[in-house]
Order: structure tokens, then C-alpha cells, then sequence
């Protein structure tokens, strides 16, 4: 399952009056992250640039270790830039560096995202869905947009194509829609 357009763009707009929810579903959203590889990010893993612009030589980056131990460096766009940078703005100062924090002043456990994003998709309406269908959202609308194949199994953390061929399959009714819709 993977969200329609419209669907993740509620999500955000239901999300929107909180900084901290909102860049936490908009780097879901724009990095594919794992639950697993966003929880445990401090502020020194976040890298924003100067001034937030579409140009790719002003993209931000989060040093996440991936399924496997692996660290990488992944890119931020600019939406998720202006959502983190809009939560710095208004977290609150506390003793550790956890990048997401609770009212309490603790750092978010991946339980506590999870609960966090399964509420907003439940406010929302939108049924059968799950932290993991905000991963599978960015990678099918980045295939059904036009971005290389052999691009997305890197964004997505994946040591294989055959694992990203996944999230092609998803999205073949969309797929026979657009062929008949651009027929020559």
C-alpha cells in the first residue's frame, strides 16, 4: 500500500500546526527512511544549508546508519529542510542531542513516532496504513514521476533492484492509467 497524492498531502495539512510531527512525516516522506534509522537522530547528524532553495547545490543531509549497520549520508530536499528547520525553531533546549523530542524533554522512541503518525493517518481517514506506507509512498510516486529506477534502490537503502521492484508492482494500476491516458 503506498498513499494517493491527495492522501499525503491531507496527512501533511492534518499534521502542519505541530513543527515536530510535521518534519517527522515530511522526512519520512521526502528521505524513505526506516523507523529504525529516523528515531535515533541526533541535531549533529543534520546538516541544513544557509539558505533553503530548491537549487541542488543548497540541499541539506542526515548521517542515518542504515539496515545493517551501514552510515550513510543521505540527501534532504527542500521541503524536508523547511520542516526540520521550522521544528528547530520552536524545540525545546534539552540536556541530550536526540533530534525528536517529547513534551517530556525525552527522546522519541521508535514506538512513540509510530503511535505519532498511526494517529495523524487515523485522523485523516486513511485506513491500512502505517509508518512503513509513508516509505512505500516516496518510493512508488518517485517510479510513477520518472525518477531512473536504478536511482531508488540507493535512496531507498537497498542492497538489491530486485528488492525495489517491489514498490514498481504497487503501482500498476496507476501505471495502465497513464499509458492510456498518453497513448501516442
Amino acid at each position: 500500500r503506498y498513499l494517493a497524492e491527495e492522501e499525503y498531502r491531507r496527512l501533511l495539512r492534518t499534521c502542519s500546526h505541530r513543527p515536530r510531527d510535521a518534519a517527522i512525516i515530511e522526512v519520512f516522506l521526502q528521505t524513505d527512511m526506516r523507523l529504525s534509522e529516523l528515531a535515533p537522530l541526533t541535531l549533529a547528524d543534520v546538516v541544513l544549508p544557509k539558505r533553503i532553495t530548491r537549487d541542488i547545490e543548497s540541499m541539506g543531509s542526515v548521517r542515518v546508519q542504515r539496515k545493517g549497520g551501514k552510515i550513510e549520508r543521505i540527501p534532504l530536499n527542500y521541503k524536508a529542510c523547511q520542516a526540520i528547520a521550522a521544528y528547530l525553531k520552536v524545540r525545546p533546549k534539552v540536556e541530550h542531542n536526540g533530534l525528536f523530542i517529547t513534551k517530556f524533554k525525552t527522546r522519541m522512541t521508535p514506538r512513540s513516532i509510530e503511535y505519532m503518525v498511526t494517529k495523524y493517518l487515523a485522523e485523516t481517514g486513511i485506513r491500512h496504513a502505517s509508518v512503513h506506507t509513508l516509505r512505500s509512498t516516496m518510493a512508488t510516486h518517485h517510479v510513477l514521476r520518472g525518477t531512473v529506477l536504478k536511482t531508488v534502490p540507493v535512496t531507498l537503502g537497498h542492497a538489491s533492484l530486485t528488492t525495489t521492484t517491489i514498490y514498481v508492482s504497487l503501482s500498476k494500476r496507476v501505471q495502465k492509467k497513464a499509458l492510456q491516458e498518453h497513448a501516442l
